[in-house]
């Protein structure tokens, strides 16, 4: 069996993970070693003049993981600390998380190091097209398919559309969540905390909880953070926290979340907001609710804190943000966690809704984008929740033996081994 790693790289511990899908699922050492480890990495640098006339290099990476299912597709995240270890294990994440949705795409991610906060936004434009163009001949519709992520947002996608289309005519398909205005989806924005919603609902449905009235803090207020809360309000929850890098608001009566956003947009901050206590982000993650959203950064949850969670349900809308040590506290604590790969799994499905569209050159209404997305996350945590229950695993486990599965036998169809 594989072993727990509890102080590993963010690559490592997505493989412990897999490590145990394959380990029950039997997979070959030969095969193991296909799928364990990405089929592409390419390193760039990435010069812009700044405003002041300086010119300064920033490190960027395109990884692409495993494409035996269909074309790469990834999101961009602009941070410090998006080096090669971490677009790794997104990349790696990104595989299994579009096996589990079952949507036809493979697995791949991008990142440049750099705080967007310190740059102009003619800096990050210069920045996003320099990126694009380096990274040209991996991408296009049918090969490798960006998206935002971390820092990134629409206007990110339609620079790097245009960056690419400058070089090979017309693109809209080489990457979602793009503005509606230039081929992107209805309803692609709020698609990850909404699908998050989604899979929350689908899967109280199956184990019989009533999530009407349950409590909820979100750690994150970007686009995950914030459509998660205002999905799951909508959903009947009292979002009674949230939080973001510089801290947070927590109010057990539930927080006014049009006051609150209008807050953070205008100051940058929640400390503005006036009913409520100011927390830290380490309060926030130990408030007594009965559901913690994480919906920023990874490895939040590890191993020195978990146990101070008391929450009974963790809902995952971050990448990886419970390491495999704080996945053991918690397993052993009795709480329910609903991973990742299956929760935030609404920005990729909504992702191949658009990529469709393009092709099509046909746009959805919001209505049938919602209605879509609704049927395959419900899909996917029937799926996972009914594989939890068959092999007696967690559903994080179940997820990845599912993903496995899914990639191993289409990388055994395609030939490959």
């Amino acid at each position: 069996m594989a072993e727990l790693v509890h102080e590993a790289s963010p690559f490592e511990q997505v493989n412990v993970l897999f490590d145990r899908a394959a380990d029950r699922l039997g997979i070959s050492d030969d095969l193991r070693e296909l799928l364990r480890m990405p089929w592409r990495e390419l390193r760039v640098e990435v010069p812009v003049r700044m405003d002041d006339g300086r010119l300064r290099v920033f490190i960027g990476y395109r990884v692409q993981h495993n494409g035996a299912r269909g074309p790469y597709k990834g999101g961009v995240r602009y941070h410090p600390q998006a080096d090669l270890d971490e677009v790794r294990a997104l990349a790696s994440l990104m595989t299994w998380k579009t096996a589990i949705a079952d949507v036809p795409f493979g697995g791949a991610k991008g990142g440049v190091q750099v705080d967007p906060a310190e740059l102009s936004e003619g800096e990050l434009n210069r920045l996003t097209r320099m990126y694009t163009q380096n990274i040209a001949m991996l991408i296009g519709p049918t090969r490798d398919i960006p998206a935002p992520d971390l820092n990134t947002n629409a206007q990110t996608m339609a620079w790097m559309m245009d960056a690419y289309s400058r070089l090979h005519g017309h693109t809209p398909a080489v990457v979602t969540g793009k503005p509606v205005e230039l081929g992107g989806s209805y309803g692609r924005e709020a698609a990850t905390g909404r699908g998050a919603i989604f899979a929350l609902t689908s899967w109280a449905r199956r184990a019989q909880v009533n999530p009407q009235g349950m409590t909820m803090a979100v750690q994150g207020f970007g686009n995950a953070g914030y459509w998660a809360a205002r999905c799951a309000q909508e959903a009947g929850l009292r979002v009674v926290a949230v939080s973001t890098s510089k801290g947070g608001v927590y109010d057990p009566e539930g927080l006014d979340l049009d006051r609150l956003s209008k807050c953070y947009k205008e100051t940058g901050s929640l400390a503005a907001y006036e009913q409520g206590d100011q927390i830290t982000n380490a309060e926030l993650l130990a408030l007594p609710v009965d559901l913690l959203c994480p919906a920023a950064l990874g490895g939040v949850l590890a191993g020195d804190n978990a146990d101070q969670v008391r929450a009974r349900v963790i809902l995952e809308a971050a990448n990886h943000p419970v390491t495999p040590a704080g996945d053991e506290v918690l397993n052993r604590k009795g709480v329910v966690v609903l991973p990742d790969v299956l929760v935030n799994a609404g920005g990729v499905i909504v992702s191949y809704f658009e990529w469709a569209q393009n092709f099509q050159e046909f746009r959805w209404e919001e209505s049938r984008v919602n209605e879509e997305l609704w049927l395959r996350m419900r899909q996917a945590v029937d799926q996972v929740y009914d594989r939890a229950q068959q092999e007696r695993v967690t559903l994080r486990d179940a997820a990845f033996i599912i993903a496995v599965e899914r990639v191993a036998r289409a990388v055994e169809l395609r030939g490959f081994v």
